[in-house]
């Protein structure tokens, strides 16, 4: 019974799996997608899909196979390559985002509004730019959306986020020399609180456990994980794969 429950779960892996690293709407870190088996060179824009909405990605890595060595996680995909019409309104984005940020930093300093612009993007399918931005406390930024508004028309949506997820969003190295987890693999971010690490009796006041947005790093829900005894024996494989024939690259997180 149990050798056929094998057999049935190794049948229902793919034996390989064909891996693009895409930046975000061109920002952030280089994320790893499935290919969706299509062609593409670096430098190439795909329609990806992002918070269940569609939007655009840059191929920063051209595609390459690997084995798929359970458990790693079940890979988010491209959509497809955008047609020549979809591929100007990319580069009208691209151009838009870059005016509003620069627009939206100098109103903001103009009417003493407080807040940190994280990112600027515009949607694919409706007359829309959404302001990401952190701020500490909340702000009035009626005038500044009238403003907005007024110069680029459309819909002005403002959207405050934390710091965690101004990291994620922006990417970055921590402290142990790798790429940020939220900004890397990390797909589902459930942060470890202060009251979680007491009972692992982390020194939550050592400097050394904060990541770069200033909060406990990410990876310390895996210290968790190991302590209540969730992560299995072969969870160093979590951490593959890296690019074939590179026996001297480091073994980096996907």
């Amino acid at each position: 019974m149990e050798s056929t429950l094998v057999a049935q779960l190794a049948h229902a892996y793919p034996t390989s799996v064909r891996l693009v690293g895409v930046k975000v709407r061109n920002r952030g870190e280089v994320r790893k997608l499935d290919s969706a088996g299509v062609s593409l060179r670096n430098g190439d824009p795909v329609l990806i899909e992002v918070e269940n909405e569609v939007t655009y990605g840059i191929v920063y890595m051209e595609p390459y196979s690997t084995p798929f060595i359970p458990p790693m996680r079940v890979m988010k995909s491209i959509l497809r390559k955008p047609d020549s019409e979809e591929t100007a309104l990319i580069n009208r984005l691209e151009q838009l985002s870059r005016e509003a940020a620069a627009y939206c930093r100098a109103k903001a300093a103009e009417l003493n509004i407080p807040l940190k612009l994280v990112e600027v993007y515009g949607v694919m399918d409706r007359r829309q730019l959404t302001f990401v931005y952190t701020a500490e406390d909340r702000i009035d930024f009626r005038e500044l959306v009238r403003d907005l508004a007024r110069r680029f028309g459309g819909r002005i949506e403002m959207r405050q986020v934390g710091v965690r997820e101004e990291a994620r969003r922006l990417g970055g190295i921590d402290t142990c020399g790798l790429v940020l987890c939220c900004a890397s693999f990390l797909t589902d971010m459930q942060p470890i609180s202060a009251k979680q690490a007491k009972k692992l009796a982390l020194p939550i006041e050592d400097p050394r456990l904060l990541g770069v947005c200033g909060r406990l790093k990410c990876c310390l829900m895996f210290e968790m994980m190991d302590t209540h005894g969730k992560i299995a024996p072969q969870s160093d494989q979590l951490i593959t794969p890296t690019k074939p024939n590179s026996p001297s690259s480091p073994t980096l997180p996907y």
